[in-house]
């Protein structure tokens, strides 16, 4: 199975920290250039839903899509290059034997926020197990995907982040796939665990975060928080009944 890492050419402090955190475990990359939002000024007009930096985002990981959908192997592993490695995640690179016969995509990651997983996990290894995954767990740095669901993305028209394009249940793309998340998980993005030592902040967290704040919704009336509430307690009932819980995603 290979693995490929999306870097930018203008962020080699980026590729030297990937390239340490994939020695550390002992397994080798593909090194596969970003699309570059600031040299593509048609994305800024690209979709509404999109900010620039987002639509550079997908396109590559559409460009990794395509290397799998061409290959040989019937996995490929896609990372973000400022992903850290679980000490443990050499052997689950290595080899792609563990991963489930009808998986469309593996998630290795954790946001370490909840998300809803099936009750029923199946272990692979001494230290992992796979379990299925219902919720929208956001962040698209470190996935596994087969041939034919690159290939089904590739043929899509897209119009939302990549991560909302494979992880989020509400769109097509992503609810007619058969999703594994891994547990724990073996990656997590570097700007969630520890201070910037490597520069390694995220462009694409900073736009999200000015446009939430640009779009923040006013405060809920005692009615509409009422609302709110009974939805969730609703999802969770809804969730028991198919066997199914909300779990924040640990890292290994």
């Amino acid at each position: 199975m290979k693995c490929m890492v999306i870097n930018l050419d203008r962020s080699p402090d980026r590729l030297a920290h990937v390239t340490a955190e994939f020695a550390k475990v002992g397994v080798s990359f593909d090194r596969v250039p970003a699309v570059d939002a600031l040299h593509r000024p048609e994305f800024a007009a690209t979709s509404p839903s999109l900010t620039p930096t987002e639509a550079a985002c997908l396109m590559s990981h559409k460009v990794c899509w395509t290397i799998i959908a061409d290959g040989e192997d019937a996995f490929g592993a896609i990372f973000e290059d400022d992903v850290l490695l679980s000490e443990a995640a050499g052997p689950m690179l290595s080899d792609d034997g563990w991963i489930p016969a009808n998986a469309d995509i593996v998630k290795l990651e954790t946001y370490l926020k909840k998300t809803v997983i099936a009750m029923k996990r199946t272990c692979v290894s001494r230290v992992f197990s796979v379990v299925r995954l219902y919720g929208f767990h956001i962040g698209a740095a470190g996935y596994i995907i087969s041939k034919q669901a690159a290939r089904d993305l590739i043929a899509r028209s897209l119009d939302a982040p990549a991560d909302h394009v494979i992880f989020d249940p509400s769109l097509p793309t992503s609810s007619s796939k058969a999703i594994y998340q891994l547990l724990p998980a073996l990656c997590v993005q570097n700007d969630l665990i520890r201070e910037e030592a490597f520069g390694l902040t995220s462009l694409l967290s900073e736009e999200r975060l000015v446009r939430a704040r640009a779009n923040s919704a006013p405060k809920r009336s005692p009615a509409e928080k009422l609302l709110v509430e009974a939805r969730r307690i609703g999802r969770q009932i809804f969730d028991i009944w198919r066997f199914r819980r909300e779990k924040t995603i640990s890292l290994a």
